[in-house]
């Protein structure tokens, strides 16, 4: 399917320099698809996330990526050598959480204003990105979430003070509204009405969420009883990455997983299979 790419500058209320968001449209030349929104990694949007964001887009999907460092800098992409790490992760933790809640809201607006969109939104993210798109699940409109080996999530230090409430807004029953993030699925769910399904995929040789993390993260859904999907693969951080990876890509892993991500957006935002059915009923034991 071919694609075509623009961007639309946002007003942001919250930037103190009264800049805009950039926030960059990729999708097929057909009207009337669902939608996805994919908050990029520390780097902004660089060449790995547009390539990862034009293939969400080829198989039918309108896709907006943000550039939400617009506080700090223009909207290009920043390098993936030491100078532009160390930038963009310090830029990560001199931005508001509330911030990056406005840039996401701002990203799901502009979907939704799209004549050529139905409506239906998703999310996924790698890095930095896949943290934001687990907290976009708190938005009722997102009804799916994809979150690529999600950082600080565990640690609870995304943002300015290096204190989020992500896991807090987890225990306070925040996940809520109709998703898969909230599981759409036609058939009978153990989730209650108000509780979203993540879908979380960590490399286990991740040394930016350890075991522990991960534990805590599985944990906190758990008990807070929202239905999740939580991949552990044998993979080293930013695998998907297939530009300055720094030896980590795993291109075979990356395509199986992209096939799993694509099930879910099918399932939840390509179309719409009517509303959830709850079935909190005690399971049958049987072979």
């Amino acid at each position: 399917m071919l694609i075509t790419k623009t961007y639309h500058d946002v007003p942001s209320k919250l930037d103190p320099n009264g800049k805009p968001i950039r926030i960059f449209v990729i999708s097929p030349n057909v009207p009337n698809y669902p939608q996805a929104k994919i908050p990029c990694e520390i780097y902004q949007v660089t060449g790995p996330v547009e390539r990862f964001a034009g293939q969400i887009a080829s198989h039918g999907y309108v896709v907006a990526c943000p550039s939400v460092y617009h506080e700090f800098q223009g909207p290009e992409a920043i390098p993936y050598d030491t100078e532009g790490t160390d930038r963009g992760n310090r830029f990560k933790i001199e931005k508001e959480v509330a911030a990056y809640d406005e840039d996401a809201s701002l990203a799901v607006d502009l979907l939704t204003s799209l004549s050529s969109c139905n409506g239906r939104i998703g999310a996924t993210g790698m890095c930095l990105g896949g943290h934001l798109a687990f907290r976009a699940a708190f938005d009722p409109r997102v009804l799916a979430s994809f979150c690529f080996f999600a950082t600080d999530i565990h640690s609870a230090t995304l943002g300015k003070g290096k204190k989020d409430d992500s896991l807090e807004k987890v225990r306070a029953g925040k996940l809520q509204g109709e998703v898969v993030v909230r599981d759409l699925r036609s058939y009978p769910t153990r989730a209650t009405p108000d509780h979203a399904h993540e879908q979380m995929v960590f490399g286990k040789q991740d040394t930016h969420v350890p075991r522990a993390g991960r534990d805590l993260i599985r944990q906190t859904l758990e008990d807070a009883n929202v239905t999740a999907t939580f991949i552990e693969v044998q993979a080293q951080h930013a695998f998907i990455r297939d530009e300055s990876s720094k030896g980590r890509w795993d291109a075979a892993l990356t395509r199986s997983l992209f096939s799993f991500l694509l099930e879910v957006f099918e399932r939840n935002i390509g179309r719409d299979m009517g509303p959830k059915v709850v079935d909190n009923k005690p399971l049958e034991h049987v072979c």
